[in-house]
Formats: structure tokens, C-alpha cells, sequence
């Protein structure tokens, strides 16, 4: 699945305090490693800074040396390139004259410094991910060259990537650039903004159609923004919610509408990247063997059986580990020795197996290994080299040996993942009556 790659925040912060000002830049710094602080002491220094440099975010103190601080964000609104930015005033006293006259002066948001610095540096964090910095890929579709040219220029302004085609055709074909069934799908597109009206044989409203009907994909998976005719009737915006669009702008485009309206949609798709995320990682989590990394039974029982059932992954072997005398160690040493040498041992285990190989820790001192696409004779051959890594490892320094049962499903690749478990649990039993330190099918 594909991430958003953070980009770096360009953050102008006014005040006349030179040690506020300091103070300010250390702590967002280290609050924000993708953030750039640029910092002067007047209103007039910060225009001029505006002139050579676009900033992504603007601070100010209430009161500056050579200005009001509302006087400072209505020249800001008068700033071609910075019209749009947000403006922090940071201010001990929120008095009634800011609650009053910041909004029309522009204010986006205000901040209490009494709350402190470190606070200031959390609500810049929350603030930012919110408000600045645009970053997405539109796949935009647009019949008309002239309008298509002026909204590309628009949203390449605002730092998003911009994949145009007049065709909604070609739009389902880049949407069907990835498999559809998978997750990731249309890693190369963040949201999709289309012309409800297109001369192609499909419609905007048929592209609509087809990216949650035919793809399957949500409103969060994929948000739509559809632009309308400037006569659409309530009706009309009622069809174009009924084919699945998130939200709708009219023509003639207005920017701040929007960019606003993407800015909106861009963060439904981070919440639900975010959240894929959060999901996979709780899922791993429930799946892993906390001590030593690698994947738990229940996780080996479940994923096996499929491994087993897929023909794709036909001859499957297994090898069954089993550390020697792991009782001794443990009496001798002490268990959190043990962890050591458990946690040290699931480490090589990955370490030293493919990437298509699951390795489960099994029960007490004892690991499986699932090998797809394996024959019994390599299995053996794989398991030797293995057990010989792991008599070299001296794990927290304890020199260990492991025993190694391998069984193979090429004799029969209908057996059931618990009969091949069970035979190589036979064969690692025969290795420890013939002495241990070795390998047995």
C-alpha cells in the first residue's frame, strides 16, 4: 500500500521576541523533522521574506515592533502567492478585538502561548496535517483543453501531482494499473476529480460508476470530486451523489473552492491510509510471537492450512526445531538467559530464511518452518545448513545445538497441514533418540 512521503513544511514565524522566536524554532524543529523555520522580528521583515520565498504556514505575535499583528495577516491576504496560507496569531491574551476582528483580518487560527512552548510545538504538528501542505496525486479527467490547462495550473500550484486525461476510458485504465482485488489498488492516484459531462462513450458519471461498482472501491479507498455544470439543477447534484461522488464543484471553478474541496478529500484518504495502516499493524501484532519476532501458532494453523491448499505452493515442507536440553539452559542460567537465547535464535530463524518462508514459534523452545515450493531432499539440505548456523550462533553467549524433524508433502500433497506437522514431529523425535544435533525426515 502505498504512503504519502511527508514534504517539507516551510513555517515563517513573527515576533519581536528574539528569544520567543528561538525558543519557538528549537522545539518545532524537534517536533517536526520535515519542518523548516525561518524566523524574523517585524511585520516588514516577514513581507520581505514573502517575496523570495513561499511559506506553507505564517506565526505572529498580536503586537509587532513596527505593526498590529492583524494588520500584518490582512497584508498577507493581499499577497499574491500567500493569499491562501494559513495565519497562526500566537498571543497570551485572546482579547476581544482578535475574537472580534480576526477572522475578517484573515486569522486561520489562534494559539494561547500561556499553554507553553511544547504545547505550541503539538498544536503546529496537529495544525499542519490539517491545513498545509497539500500532498496527493489527482487523477483529473477533462474533456475541454482550455479549462483542463487553467485547473492544472491551479492544483500544480498548490503542490499537488496532476495526471490528466480527457477520456474517462483511459481514467479506468490508470485505475486498473494495479490489481483490483488487492490492497494498494491504484497506488498512483490519492483522489480522482472528473467532469460529470465527457464526449467519450463514458461519462464522468459512468467513470463514477465503475470505481464502485466494477472496482469495488469506497469513498474513503477512492474519493471523487465531480465538477458540474454551472445550470446543474438539485436534481442533477442529487444524481451525481447517488453514482458514488464525495463532493461537487461548479463551473465556473473558483480556487479557493476548490483546493478547499480537495484539501477535504486528500485528508479522508490519509484517515483511511492511516487507519489500513493501524489495522495491518494491530493484525501483526496479533499474529507474532511477542519474544522472539516470528509469527505465533495460531497464525501458523490458520496461514498453513491456506499454504497447503493453494496448488501454486506444491511440494510444502516443514521443519519442526527444537532447541537441546533447553531445560538445562534455563536451570543453569536462568530464564531471562533463555529469553536471550529464544529471542536470538527467532532472529537468525528470519534472518537466514527466504522471504516466501513462515517461521512460527511453536510451542516452548520449539520453531516451525513452512517452506512452499520445496521438495523433502532440499528441505533436508536447507535444514543441515540451519542446524549448522545455529551450533555457531552462541546466542548471549551459550553455545546451543538445535534437533530438526523435515517432512514434505510430495508424497501425498493432499495431506492436512496438522498429518504433516505430526510427521515431522515424528522425525524429530527420531533425531533426539539417535543423539540430537541433527537432522532427521
Amino acid at each position: 500500500m502505498r504512503t504519502m512521503t511527508p514534504r517539507l513544511t516551510r513555517i515563517l514565524v513573527v515576533d519581536g521576541s528574539e528569544v520567543a522566536r528561538t525558543i519557538i524554532a528549537r522545539v518545532v524543529e524537534e517536533e517536526m523533522p520535515y519542518a523548516r523555520i525561518t524566523h524574523c522580528g517585524s511585520g516588514h521583515e516577514a513581507m520581505v521574506y514573502m517575496q523570495s520565498e513561499h511559506f506553507d504556514l505564517i506565526t505572529t505575535a498580536l503586537m509587532l515592533p513596527d505593526m498590529d499583528g492583524l494588520d500584518f495577516s490582512r497584508q498577507v491576504r493581499t499577497d499574491q502567492i500567500h493569499h491562501y496560507t494559513p495565519v497562526i496569531v500566537v498571543s497570551g491574551d485572546a482579547d476581544e478585538r482578535l475574537l472580534r476582528e480576526g477572522f475578517a483580518a484573515g486569522v486561520t487560527e489562534y494559539f494561547d502561548k500561556s499553554l507553553g512552548y511544547l504545547a505550541f510545538a503539538s498544536f503546529i504538528r496537529d495544525f499542519t496535517r490539517r491545513h498545509t501542505g497539500l500532498v496527493g496525486r489527482i487523477l483529473y479527467v477533462e474533456d475541454s483543453p482550455t479549462v483542463a490547462t487553467q485547473t492544472i495550473r491551479l492544483m500544480e500550484r498548490h503542490g499537488l501531482q496532476v495526471i490528466h486525461t480527457p477520456l474517462a476510458e483511459k481514467a479506468l485504465e490508470i485505475l486498473l494499473e494495479s490489481n483490483p482485488l488487492e490492497l494498494g489498488l491504484a497506488g498512483n492516484v490519492d483522489i480522482v476529480v472528473t467532469d460529470f459531462y465527457l464526449k467519450g462513450r463514458l461519462t464522468g458519471g459512468d467513470l463514477l460508476h465503475a470505481i464502485r461498482a466494477k472496482l469495488r472501491l469506497s469513498q474513503q479507498e477512492m474519493p471523487v470530486l465531480v465538477i458540474t455544470a454551472a445550470d446543474a439543477d438539485e436534481g442533477r447534484q442529487t444524481e451525481v451523489f447517488h453514482a458514488g461522488a464525495n463532493d461537487y464543484v461548479s463551473k465556473p471553478i473558483i480556487e479557493e473552492v476548490l483546493i478547499a474541496r480537495i484539501r477535504s478529500l486528500l485528508l479522508i484518504k490519509q484517515q483511511f491510509i492511516a487507519l489500513k495502516s493501524q489495522t495491518e499493524e494491530m493484525r501483526v501484532l496479533a499474529t507474532t510471537d511477542s519474544l522472539t519476532g516470528v509469527r505465533n501458532k495460531r497464525f501458523l494453523l490458520d496461514y498453513g492450512q491456506q499454504l497447503l491448499a493453494d496448488r501454486r505452493s506444491q511440494p510444502v515442507s516443514v521443519m519442526l526445531l527444537d532447541i537441546d536440553h533447553f531445560k538445562k539452559i534455563n536451570d543453569s542460567y536462568g530464564h531471562i538467559a533463555g529469553d536471550r537465547i529464544l529471542e536470538a535464535l527467532g532472529r537468525s530463524l528470519l534472518d537466514s530464511l527466504r522471504e516466501d518462508t513462515l517461521v512460527a514459534r511453536f510451542g516452548g523452545e520449539e520453531f516451525a518452518v513452512l517452506l512452499p515450493r520445496c521438495n523433502l531432499r532440499d528441505a533436508q539440505t536447507r535444514a543441515e545448513s540451519l542446524r549448522a548456523e545455529i551450533e555457531a550462533l552462541r546466542p548471549a553467549g551459550h553455545p546451543i545445538t538445535v534437533s530438526i524433524g523435515v517432512a514434505s508433502t510430495g508424497a501425498n500433497p493432499d495431506i492436512t497441514l496438522t498429518q504433516l506437522l505430526t510427521l515431522a514431529d515424528q522425525a524429530l523425535y527420531t533425531a533426539k533418540d539417535r543423539g540430537r544435533n541433527q537432522v532427521c525426515a
